[in-house]
C-alpha cells in the first residue's frame, strides 16, 4: 500500500485529536480550569479548594557558575473534591501559573 501526502495528513490530524482528548483539566460548573491559568482565574472559575499546600522545589536549571545558591521554585498545590464518585483533583501552580492537574483517590 502506498502512502500519500493526504493519508499522512489525516493520520497526523487524528493523532493530534487523540492527544487533545487526553489533556487533563478540571470542570468547574460550565467552564474548565486548564494548565496555563492563573491562580486568580482558577479561584474565579472553581472557588476555594478544600486543601491548600505550598512547598519549594529545586530549580532544575544548572547552578550558576559563580557558586551562588539558586532559589527554588514556589509551588502551590490545591485539592478539589468535584463530587461523589469522582476523583479528588490536585492542581499544582508554579510561580502562580497552573502547570499540572492530576487525579487522586475516588471520592466514595
Amino acid at each position: 500500500m502506498r502512502s500519500t501526502p493526504a493519508l499522512l495528513a489525516i493520520t497526523f490530524v487524528l493523532g493530534l485529536a487523540s492527544g487533545a482528548a487526553s489533556a487533563q483539566n478540571l470542570r468547574c460548573g460550565n467552564t474548565f480550569a486548564d494548565p496555563g491559568d492563573s491562580k486568580m482565574s482558577v479561584l474565579g472559575k472553581c472557588g476555594e479548594p478544600v486543601v491548600r499546600d505550598s512547598f519549594c522545589k529545586p530549580d532544575p536549571a544548572p547552578p550558576p557558575r559563580d557558586g551562588s545558591v539558586r532559589p527554588c521554585i514556589n509551588v502551590d498545590s490545591w485539592a478539589y473534591r468535584p463530587g461523589r464518585g469522582q476523583f479528588i483533583t490536585i492542581l499544582e501552580f508554579e510561580e502562580g501559573t497552573l502547570k499540572t492537574i492530576r487525579y487522586g483517590d475516588r471520592i466514595p
